[in-house]
């Protein structure tokens, strides 16, 4: 920066241009609001179906994060401008005070263009004869400490300018259309995060050259800044696509068989780097889309370590899904990559994914911890677990949801595969905790009906529960309960077993149903989540429906009774099943059931705080005034419907009965059922204060209960042979 620029610089039209930004962050701030609160709140609870269900929504709620994103880019555009301007007329008021006190010494400080300067004495003819003794000659110490004061100062302020202009053009090319979402609270918050991640890029240039300490200080400065937009596409661009799958090849290579503290260093760094390029895989600059299609054209590379001796390294699909495992990568990427894996190895056919990514890689280990990542699709299945929008992309095409299923039996994939079934047939990703549930969508609940086809078919498709994804469909059972139990129950049904799904009969035939759910039963974690679901949705539906008489156009009785008898239906289609396979007799049997009943009951807490308690109310039925009731009080019954059946066995008084008893009496586990419902009865007619006989409600469900439960034997007698019934 030229002294004179700084000396004489007018920054009016620069605090003008804030003041602008300040008030469009201001009118964006409302647009923001007005977009979530009426926009998309409305478009949330409407009860939409056919196009308006997927497109107009899916436009909407685009529409709303774009006004949040313009506002989040504005605010932080406002606060790097503000920042710098403070900067800059704090440096000039810093180089004017030097240059007067360079003045009272008899230095001249002068402008020579180009960013350079003079600091010279002052020269008088006088001088010669002046009594005082001044000589014209200025000390050579006082005007080099000026010189280095105010060369100082203009360092710092061309610093502050240059940075600022940088990280600007930077936020600005995030999004090529729209608007970034980077927020910072200053100039150097964002100018901090580029300089680091050029730090950490010139770093791994040079991976063999890394100490424990290097990884160390490499590892906290990423966990630090991993979900940094400027950061994030600062150190995948400088590192180079390429450059991105070398670096993580010579360290999985100079750290295999890593041990204690190093192991732990290396689990940390997979993870940092794998939510590093997560949030870089979502800038839209031009240097990241370069580094995308250059990322996907190193798939079939051969990449070898720097020291290896071994011809056959690992492939660039494989070290790519090796960096997938954490953080929700951009729905356009992954397409992009699961369109190209999926491809390959369906031409492979079931059987040949073994031999296509495993065989002949012995030497590939480039996971940290679980697996070796030499088949990719586990990786990518992992990334897509974390974004459900491109899960639901992956599985739409019925022929490569069941190729993949297929392929289980001869891979290790199937609980990737179940965790990124899950993400797409429910909308939450993999261990988020905190985004409200969203309701099935078409796409999503004709996904769920071709999985329980898949799992449904004689001849193997039970089989499929054992390969690894049995837990998963657990969860997806019980997700899918407000759709289940529309299906057993038939058409009409919809204004009694609640549900926002656009498609609540879309799980086709009640044959695939009750046979998936047979199936599903054989593994104790699957078991675990048919019966959580049910157990919440049954506590649910008893509240919303005792509390809010008007939800349907009947009776108390007529209420009480479809729900008990969904109940019985349910939970007897899981006892008989478990019978049937003989697994009752078995003391490890009950004892692994029972391990997973607590570990899926802590997740089952999470389904309720997310709003997964299954009862989301459509708008035709009340959902606006049902809001307070589903938020609150039906997350309050089904807790506790969750409490009981985690504590069940150590219960006293008149709850002193063991619940659900893997390896009881049939009649033991219809007794607990129907025990359930009359609890989730009490509690509700206890807290909302109703004017409803105990035991009259108690003795009506109990009879629904038995009901369903003999009924459910029938089910599963008319839809498939069975051992013992």
């Amino acid at each position: 920066m030229d002294l004179d620029a700084l000396r004489f610089g007018n920054f009016s039209k620069l605090g003008e241009a804030i003041t602008d930004w300040e008030q469009m962050t201001t009118k964006l701030a409302t647009l923001k609001e007005d977009a979530e609160r009426n926009l998309k709140g409305r478009a949330d609870k409407a009860n939409w179906s056919g196009v308006n269900a997927t497109v107009t929504r899916q436009f909407v709620d685009k529409t709303a994060t774009e006004f949040a994103d313009a506002h989040t880019q504005a605010d932080s555009i406002t606060k790097i401008l503000a920042d710098t301007r403070g900067e800059l007329i704090g440096f000039r008021t810093q180089l004017n005070d030097a240059i007067s006190r360079a003045s009272q010494q008899n230095l001249s400080v002068i402008d020579t263009g180009d960013g350079t300067f003079t600091v010279a004495g002052n020269t008088r003819p006088d001088w010669a004869s002046d009594p005082s003794g001044k000589t014209g000659v200025t000390d050579p110490g006082t005007v080099n400490g000026f010189r280095d004061e105010i060369q100082g100062i203009l360092t710092k302020a061309t610093q502050s300018d240059q940075s600022a202009a940088k990280v600007l053009r930077l936020l600005v090319d995030e999004a090529k259309y729209g608007f970034a979402d980077a927020s910072y609270a200053d100039r150097d918050e964002a100018a901090n995060a580029v300089a680091a991640a050029e730090k950490l890029a010139k770093m791994a240039k040079d991976p063999a050259d890394m100490s424990l300490d290097d990884i160390a200080a490499f590892n906290r400065t990423m966990e630090k800044y991993h979900d940094d937009p400027l950061f994030a596409e600062q150190f995948a661009t400088r590192l180079g696509a390429k450059g991105t799958l070398q670096f993580w090849t010579e360290m999985a290579s100079v750290h295999a068989g890593a041990r204690g503290s190093e192991l732990t260093a290396m689990k940390d760094l997979q993870a940092n780097m794998s939510l590093t390029l997560a949030t870089a895989s979502f800038s839209d600059s031009d240097a990241m889309r370069d580094w995308k299609k250059d990322l996907l054209a190193e798939r079939n590379t051969n990449f070898r370590a720097a020291d290896s001796s071994n011809p056959v390294g690992a492939l660039g699909s494989q070290v790519i899904s090796s960096l997938m495992r954490k953080g929700e990568y951009d729905t356009e990427f992954l397409d992009d990559y699961r369109e190209q894996l999926f491809k390959v190895d369906k031409a492979a056919g079931d059987a040949g994914t073994h031999d296509l990514w495993v065989k002949g890689y012995d030497a590939v280990d480039l996971v940290f911890g679980d697996g070796n990542g030499r088949d990719p699709l586990e990786g990518l299945f992992d990334g897509l677990s974390h974004n459900p929008e491109a899960a639901e992309h992956a599985f739409e095409s019925k022929s490569d949801l069941e190729h993949m299923l297929g392929t289980t039996g001869y891979t290790d994939r199937g609980e990737s595969l179940g965790r990124a079934l899950e993400a797409a047939v429910t909308g939450v990703a993999d261990g988020d905790t905190t985004t409200k549930a969203p309701g099935h969508s078409v796409a999503q609940v004709q996904i769920m009906a071709n999985i329980m086809k898949a799992v449904a078919q004689p001849g193997g498709g039970a089989d499929l529960v054992s390969n690894g994804l049995g837990d998963s469909f657990g969860d997806m059972a019980a997700s899918y309960m407000p759709e289940i139990s529309q299906t057993l129950a038939g058409h009409g049904a919809e204004s009694i077993f609640l549900t926002n799904s656009d498609d609540p009969d879309g799980l086709g035939k009640v044959r695939d149903v009750v046979r998936f759910i047979s199936a599903v039963s054989a593994d104790p974690s699957g078991r675990a989540g048919v019966i959580l679901g049910e157990s919440i949705y049954t506590s649910g539906l008893i509240e919303s429906h005792l509390a809010n008489p008007h939800l349907f156009d009947g009776t108390h009785k007529q209420v009480l009774q479809d729900i008990g008898r969904n109940a019985g239906i349910i939970e007897g289609l899981v006892a008989h099943s478990v019978a049937d396979g003989e697994v009752q007799a078995a003391v490890d049997g009950e004892k692994a059931y029972n391990d997973a009943l607590k570990a899926k009951g802590d997740i089952a807490k999470t389904w309720i705080s997310v709003g997964m308690t299954f009862v989301q109310v459509p708008e035709a039925y009340g959902g606006a005034a049902m809001g307070a009731v589903v938020g609150g009080g039906v997350g309050a019954v089904a807790g506790a419907a969750v409490d009981r059946l985690l504590q069940g066995q150590e219960l006293n008084g008149s709850r002193d009965e063991a619940l659900y008893r893997s390896a009881g009496d049939l009649y033991d586990s219809r007794d607990s059922v129907s025990q359930q419902t009359q609890w989730a009865a009490g509690e509700t007619i206890d807290r909302h204060r109703l004017q409803l006989p105990k035991d009259g409600t108690n003795n009506l469900l109990r009879d629904a209960v038995n009901e369903g439960w003999d009924a459910s034997s029938e089910f599963l007698s008319g839809t498939k042979e069975r051992l013992n019934g």
